[in-house]
């Protein structure tokens, strides 16, 4: 399996963010020809979750985690696919809230309490102790303090741009490996991984370099 996972900020960035999810995961299941698969061999295709750590949600989605998945539905008639041939992504969507709620607890807290942008180093650590029992090691201590300087970093301005870079390298790995075991011209490769129009020119300038 292959998981993405994102830090976001604004639950409205003008789009439905489970459609960006979609999205992502749909671009990483292509960006596997010439990777994980080549020809017609697409029972070599990996799942694919996207999952997304949502720090600010509206109220009414505050401590929830809402999965969207494919399923098989028989309109007429009773067949049974194999699961593994049609359940290629999951996204999953964790919007994080505050105490005061019953929801407030496991992953839930667990998340909060790590990603808060509001809580110092000592607090989070005493709150792992005393609430998770997780006995702080100097490798953990560690961990913690990154993780405080990644809520900084997703309170000012998301991970998004990471991320996108991470997928852009995927699909240029994906170009240069079909150019190279299939002989193939750039164009080629790009006409068989389906990128639009819009982004070859992107992808053609990281050939050059």
């Amino acid at each position: 399996m292959i998981i993405n996972i994102e830090a976001q900020n604004d639950f409205y960035p003008g789009y439905p963010i489970v459609k960006r999810g979609i999205y992502y995961c749909s671009r990483i299941i292509s960006s596997q020809y010439g990777v994980e698969f080549a020809d017609n061999h697409y029972e070599k295709i990996k799942k694919v979750y996207s999952i997304w750590i949502c720090a600010n949600p509206p109220k009414y989605r505050e401590n929830t985690i809402a999965r969207y998945v494919i399923r098989e539905e028989n309109l007429i008639g009773e067949v049974s696919e194999k699961r593994e041939n049609y359940d290629l992504l999951t996204v999953i969507m964790i919007c994080l809230g505050h105490s005061g709620d019953n929801k407030y607890s496991g992953i839930l807290k667990l998340l909060d309490v790590l990603l808060s942008s509001k809580k110092k180093p000592e607090e989070k650590k005493r709150i792992l102790r005393e609430d998770f029992e997780i006995s702080m090691t100097k490798e953990l201590e560690s961990e913690v303090s990154q993780l405080c300087n990644l809520s900084k970093s997703i309170e000012e301005r998301g991970i998004e741009r990471g991320i996108e870079k991470g997928i852009r390298q995927g699909i240029l790995a994906s170009i240069q490996n079909l150019m190279e075991s299939m002989g193939w011209s750039a164009e080629q490769a790009m006409n068989a991984l389906k990128i639009s129009e819009a982004e070859r020119e992107l992808y053609i300038n990281c050939l050059k370099k």
